[in-house]
């Protein structure tokens, strides 16, 4: 693929972005107004998304790593 192809795919998928959201009717500052919100929700998704998923990740990893090798401490004794 070269570049001017990559150049003009990428055109086209904002004409189509600017055709979904109609964006193209808008004022150009109503248009920096937009594209600002919309790309600070989508780093704010992605930031919370890498910092509870990786933490509920590694809480369950620590789970799952630590149960097999205690089950014989935590048990207890029926006969005394």
């Amino acid at each position: 693929m070269d570049v001017k192809s990559a150049k003009n795919y990428l055109y086209w998928l904002f004409c189509q972005f600017e055709l979904i959201t109609c964006s193209y009717l808008m004022e150009p500052w109503e248009k920096v107004l937009f594209y600002t919100f919309n790309v600070t929700m989508a780093l704010t998704l992605f930031y919370t998304t890498y910092v509870f998923v990786s933490a509920q990740l590694g809480s369950a990893l620590h789970f799952l790593w630590h149960f097999p090798a205690n089950q014989h401490g935590n048990t207890v004794s029926v006969v005394k």
